[in-house]
């Protein structure tokens, strides 16, 4: 089946709900936290200062990606959520999701892309992930979300 991605509409939000339930690497108060980001977004898709894409197939959603300009900066961009189905992981959907925001952030003027993620070994394929597209670390804060699961900023310059 051929996979689009497109701007998240508000009959996906039962999908993308799903997919960030079964994930392993979310607890229930970062759901939580997307849902209301994912909330905001909907209630104004051009005002919210965020951009959620969906990657779908035959109706199902595979996977998601919400992000957005970074206030207070000139051209900075951070990548707030992502998340794939986990029966979808490894078939280049977070990759393509990526590179269409990339295409998005750089038409936009954007410079540099920020993504802050944990050390949680759940978080390991994502890492990998920002690893191969050129994401660079540029920060730990050690102990940040609890002790012993540290915070992880990449970077990429456009």
């Amino acid at each position: 089946m051929p996979i689009k991605i497109r701007a998240m509409k508000p009959s996906d939000k039962l999908g993308i709900m799903e997919i960030l339930k079964v994930t392993e690497a979310f607890t229930t108060e970062e759901v939580n936290v997307a849902e209301e980001v994912i909330d905001a977004y909907l209630a104004d898709i051009h005002g919210s200062g965020y951009y959620i894409y969906v990657a779908e197939s035959a109706g199902h959603i595979l996977g998601y990606l919400c992000y957005g300009p970074t206030p207070m900066t000139q051209g900075t961009w951070d990548y707030y959520w992502m998340a794939t189905a986990p029966e979808h992981r490894g078939k280049g959907i977070g990759s393509t999701l990526l590179k269409l925001a990339e295409q998005t952030v750089r038409e936009a003027d954007g410079r540099m892309i920020l993504i802050e993620t944990s050390s949680n070994p759940h978080y390991s394929p994502a890492r990998n992930l920002y690893h191969s597209l050129g994401y660079e670390i540029i920060s730990t804060i050690p102990d940040f979300y609890s002790v012993g699961d540290d915070k992880i900023t990449f970077r990429k310059t456009l």
